[in-house]
């Protein structure tokens, strides 16, 4: 990404934190890059440089500054700010794709060729794909060795790396300090319960918190997701790991430097999954979102006129995709509050008891395999009209034998006509699921009846052409007009 000097100099100079991991900077005279919002003191402009991404930085040799901590930084969502192959492969590295897998399995899985990726990758991040996964495993790990008191052996293992050998060699190579070393230096912000591990999940001012947990919480699966008036907890399965995920947010308590940071919390448990977790919780809280530029697009396209544009509003994620596109199914043409009490039944039926059951937390979310597994009789006893639970059934199917990836990563045009394809899943079903289990920013579902009704009782046809200005970001426009209260 080519960044404009002048404009990064101004950002720094401002500490704004809506750029905060847009762009970052480093020191030439120390050797230290940096957050934009670095309380630390200004140097002369001459002994800047800049940089679009963490791993830009350290393969220039810069290393990573223990004040304002890049590991905390939120990552960059414009839609187009790299290609989509490229878009894609980088949130997998993020997730620890390359953690237990090779470039060659990432490179299959995104249907190119390893040489492709690597090309690709260099282009738009300028890093290849090997230097990026271990930026993000040592930025991890510097997170951990900040924030917790694990050993440094679960720190090596829940950051991606294969051994404690080659954890302590690749601190010492890229930052010329040992684990230990880092410990001792970083200001601690050190909590913890004694039933999770805690970390900081930054994200860029404003936050509609209330909002955001209001969404989901009307949405909430029984036994599987709790969500009150500050916090969201659900559990988990990856792998054969399972356990509890939670994540909290009180405008105002936080240390200053991390005021603009959700507090995730996770049973030790699912440790050895930590990069794929974190990755999944910024996914359901859009926490990569730039809510300045996003609002400021809309009012700009006229969405104004037609609903109240609420400061910091995002677009609420999915944790898992699968879960995401059956809960929309169960969704059709019934009330939200019928859909989560169907959905709680599906998961009595076919969810497995969660291990220890933690308060009204219970059971995990069945899973695609599950379902296929059952039959379409056990799936209509939840109540359903048999349509509906053939194409639930038909859905799983299709995720367990990997014929359909409902995953951040893949092409949202290519997924909407995959899913559409399937009997009983329509445009609205499609768009919807694109809109939360992928994150496309540009979903919408044109034909639901309360968008519709909020644009002045229009038809699906008028409300597509309202909407075209709306883009690249018209599921905002969407939730906001969810959002407006009607007559």
């Amino acid at each position: 990404m080519v960044l404009d000097r002048e404009s990064c100099s101004r950002a720094l100079e401002a500490r704004d934190p809506r750029f905060d991991g847009v762009f970052f900077v480093g020191i030439a005279t120390t050797g230290i890059y940096c957050r934009p919002i670095c309380p630390a003191r200004r140097t002369l402009k001459k002994n800047r440089r800049y940089f679009s991404n963490a791993a830009a930085a350290e393969r220039a040799g810069f290393r990573p500054c223990l004040r304002c901590r890049p590991e905390l930084a939120p990552g960059c969502a414009r839609v187009d700010a790299v290609p989509r192959l490229a878009d894609a492969a980088a949130r997998r590295i993020a997730g620890g794709a390359l953690n237990a897998a090779g470039l060659e399995g990432l490179a299959h899985e995104l249907g190119v060729s390893s040489r492709q990726l690597r090309r690709a990758m260099q282009q738009e991040l300028g890093v290849s794909p090997l230097e990026l996964a271990q930026t993000h495993r040592l930025l991890m790990a510097k997170q951990l060795l900040t924030e917790t008191r694990l050993p440094l052996s679960h720190v090596a293992y829940a950051s991606g790396f294969g051994s404690v050998r080659r954890f302590n060699a690749a601190f010492r190579d890229r930052y010329r300090l040992n684990p230990d070393a880092v410990r001792q230096r970083a200001p601690s912000h050190h909590t913890s319960n004694g039933e999770f591990v805690q970390l900081s999940l930054s994200f860029r001012p404003p936050m509609a918190w209330t909002a955001l947990l209001g969404f989901l919480g009307a949405r909430a699966t029984p036994g599987v997701e709790v969500v009150d008036a500050t916090s969201y907890a659900r559990t988990v399965r990856v792998g054969q790991h399972t356990g509890i995920v939670r994540a909290s947010f009180t405008p105002g308590t936080s240390p200053s430097l991390h005021r603009h940071a959700v507090l995730l919390e996770v049973s030790p448990a699912l440790m050895p999954e930590l990069m794929w977790i974190t990755s999944r919780v910024r996914h359901l809280f859009d926490l990569d979102a730039e809510p300045v530029a996003i609002a400021q697009h809309l009012s700009r396209a006229g969405l104004g006129a037609l609903a109240p544009l609420r400061r910091g509003l995002r677009v609420p994620g999915a944790f898992d995709g699968f879960e995401l596109a059956v809960r929309a199914i169960l969704g059709q043409q019934v009330s939200v509050k019928g859909a989560t009490t169907l959905m709680g039944r599906l998961t009595q039926a076919l969810g497995e008891p969660l291990p220890g059951a933690w308060g009204a937390l219970t059971h995990l979310s069945p899973s695609a395999a599950r379902v296929a597994e059952s039959s379409l009789a056990r799936i209509r006893d939840i109540g359903l009209p048999v349509a509906r639970a053939a194409t639930i059934f038909g859905l799983a199917k299709e995720v367990a034998r990997g014929a359909l990836r409902l995953e951040p990563d893949v092409d949202a045009s290519a997924l909407i006509r995959q899913l559409v394809d399937l009997p009983g899943v329509g445009d609205w079903t499609a768009a919807y699921i694109a809109m939360r289990a992928l994150h496309w920013p540009d979903a919408f579902p044109a034909s639901d009846l309360v968008l519709r009704r909020a644009a002045g009782n229009v038809s699906a046809a008028q409300l597509t052409k309202l909407a075209e200005p709306w883009r690249p970001w018209r599921a905002y426009a969407a939730l906001t007009l969810w959002m407006k209260p009607l007559p």
